[in-house]
């Protein structure tokens, strides 16, 4: 399928940066799904950046150099509202993607989050609203918290002796292109240590972590215009490795500029895996 979209070399739009802050300690508590009605706590501020499209840039991207990276994926899942295909069919299909992308020797994928940027649709499927806040999933802490919280303590504990990373993988879920709210995702290399402030995340069964970020001039921001249903874009949310490589990737869903008045509403599933080396 042709994409009408992809000669635009990039866009201008808002994203919201968290605002500096003297506060000792900020939550966040997620939506529950159907509902519009997560909370975070601080004051954000809106910034125009531009935005380049990856589809354009001369650049090729890699997990470990920008964080992220856009792959061809077709999947025989034919209903992402369908559990019984994503436990049998999708999960498979992720890890034979990512271990075949990745070299992990061991691949276990353990959450799926529907989102839909309508809220009636959000309303009828019982889905998420799109994060427009700027973010990253996991810190160390919380990313080796989810280790021991999915494994029992002495292979988690043996897990965690060697490398692991934390991989989204974040698609069309309608079989139609990514037409309003695509993400925005920030080159690692260009975020410092002193952009990223660790925040609660409280959720109904769990305390976790996740990271927001200050506004730094020089932040280098991608999307791909008009993903279509055949691929998917790979997200680092952490990896262990501290030898330069990219170990976070932050993000945000945005308001594309140039979408039209009649565009079809984005769903989306994001797939999150841990991956052990």
């Amino acid at each position: 399928m042709a994409n009408p979209q992809a000669d635009i070399q990039k866009v201008q739009a808002n994203v919201k940066y968290l605002a500096h802050t003297e506060e000792k300690r900020l939550i966040y508590i997620p939506s529950e799904a159907g509902q519009d009605n997560s909370k975070w706590a601080g004051r954000y501020n809106d910034f125009e950046v531009s935005i380049l499209n990856g589809r354009q840039a001369t650049e090729s991207f890699d997990l470990d150099q920008q964080g992220f990276e856009l792959v061809d994926q077709n999947t025989a899942v034919t209903n992402f509202f369908d559990d019984t295909q994503i436990s049998s069919i999708y999960e498979a299909e992720m890890v034979d993607l990512l271990t075949n992308l990745t070299g992990a020797t061991k691949v276990h994928v353990f959450d799926h989050t529907r989102r839909a940027d309508s809220r009636s649709m959000r309303e009828e499927k019982v889905v998420r609203e799109p994060a427009g806040v700027i973010h990253n999933d996991y810190t160390a802490d919380s990313a080796a918290k989810r280790v021991r919280d999915l494994f029992s303590p002495d292979e988690a504990e043996d897990l965690l002796s060697r490398r692991f990373a934390i991989i989204n993988v974040w698609r069309s879920s309608n079989g139609k292109p990514i037409q309003t709210a695509p993400l925005a995702l920030c080159d690692a290399r260009s975020v410092s240590d002193d952009d990223l402030i660790t925040v609660e995340r409280h959720s109904k069964d769990r305390i976790g972590e996740v990271q927001q970020v200050l506004q730094n001039n020089n932040h280098r921001w991608f999307y791909f215009s008009q993903m279509q249903a055949n691929e998917a874009l790979l997200i680092k949310t952490f990896d262990s490795a501290t030898d330069g490589r990219a170990q976070f990737s932050v993000h945000t869903a945005f308001e594309d500029p140039t979408a039209a008045a009649d565009a079809i509403p984005r769903e989306s599933i994001e797939t999150r895996a841990l991956l052990f080396y």
